[in-house]
């Protein structure tokens, strides 16, 4: 913590709806259009607190928070802001760098993004943020902050309190009074504020009237130094099976310069028993591309009980377990963006993708 006692964190506002402005186009993101409703906010800025600055970031302080406990906050803003539906896996890689190069000299950190790919970019930071040790908060809302109505202010305001005085040192992402894991986390509905959900892991912490932090879901603490890690592989893709899927289509998704497939099966993990199709993935296989097997389901896992099931981890298709599709595509980016400088073996990235590396999924 700082000298004073308050804890400071740094806020990286990338864009998204939560500063988005009425334009004549409808709502796009809008460069201090967020910092203005800061000032305008009295819980978001005690007004008796002078607005200091460091460079050209604005710095703010909180009305106390229940604990008696403000929180300082410095906001970057990214030039140009962006709708997180424009995003790309450069733009990951900016966000980790950035908590990188600030990690030192911050109590944590909360990451103001849109949400259409939160989930996305809450999955990769965790695996790109080797040794994390402070808390990185991603949030966002459904309607502006500016506007008279909106779910922003519980969601910042929240996502300030959990990561100064509540600070699990993970990757998390904080939407309507739940924090998620973020590698756990998918957005499953466009129209309410209770936007995010965590099918196959329970909030890490609740918030109401009372905040309720569930010890027993906290990671143990990764020993690892600090570590940036930027090796993305952008040849991952990913393909939901549906009825009547014909091999063509399935190898033409396969071919080169594709290196890794999250293939969403029916429910347990099941995809059709025909062999042009199972012999399409056999060739991807050999070839060394990674197949990773997910379910569609919003609940639940892979299995591979049924035969049909079984069929795809005999031509060597990796049980997915209970990981979500944006984790898994997050976790075979990052895996294979490093395996050519680790010199990994095609047996041992399968290993990685199969272990959880931060509680992403279930062990076996």
């Amino acid at each position: 913590m700082t000298a004073d006692a308050i804890p400071t964190l740094l806020v990286l506002h990338t864009g998204g709806t939560i500063g988005m402005r009425e334009g004549p186009r409808g709502f796009a993101p809008a460069k201090g259009a967020l910092l203005d409703t800061i000032l305008a906010t009295r819980q978001l800025h005690d007004p008796s607190r002078y607005v200091e600055s460091h460079g050209t970031r604005p710095i703010f302080t909180t009305l106390p928070f229940a604990t008696g406990q403000r929180v300082r906050y410095e906001v970057m803003e990214y030039e140009p802001l962006l709708d997180s539906a424009n995003l790309d896996l450069s733009h990951w890689v900016r966000f980790a760098e950035d908590v990188g190069a600030n990690h030192d000299a911050y109590d944590g950190f909360v990451i103001l993004h849109g949400t259409d790919t939160m989930a996305f970019t809450a999955s990769a930071l965790s695996f790109m943020l080797e040794g994390l040790a402070k808390p990185v908060i991603l949030t966002g809302s459904q309607i502006p902050l500016e506007r008279l109505r909106n779910d922003g202010l519980d969601n910042f305001l929240g996502a300030l309190g959990l990561a100064a005085l509540y600070p699990i040192p993970e990757v998390t992402l904080y939407f309507h009074h739940k924090l998620l894991r973020g590698n756990r986390a998918s957005k499953h509905d466009a129209s309410h504020l209770d936007a995010f959900d965590s099918p196959n892991l329970p909030p890490l912490v609740r918030v109401g009237i009372e905040v309720e932090v569930d010890e027993a879901l906290a990671l143990p603490r990764d020993e690892r130094p600090f570590r940036v890690r930027t090796e993305l592989s952008p040849h991952v893709a990913s393909l939901r099976v549906y009825p009547g899927i014909t091999a063509e289509v399935l190898a033409n998704f396969l071919r080169p310069p594709l290196e890794g497939l999250v293939l969403e099966t029916y429910g347990g993990g099941n995809f059709p028993e025909r062999s042009d199709l199972l012999d399409v993935l056999r060739e991807a296989v050999a070839r060394g591309v990674l197949v990773l097997n997910v379910t569609q389901c919003p609940r639940g896992e892979v299995r591979a009980d049924y035969q049909v099931g079984r069929a795809l981890a005999d031509v060597g298709v990796i049980v997915g377990r209970d990981l979500t599709a944006e984790a898994a595509m997050a976790k075979l980016a990052v895996i294979l963006g490093q395996r050519t400088a680790a010199g990994w073996s095609h047996a041992e990235q399968v290993a990685r993708v199969r272990a959880p590396i931060r509680g992403e999924m279930s062990g076996p």
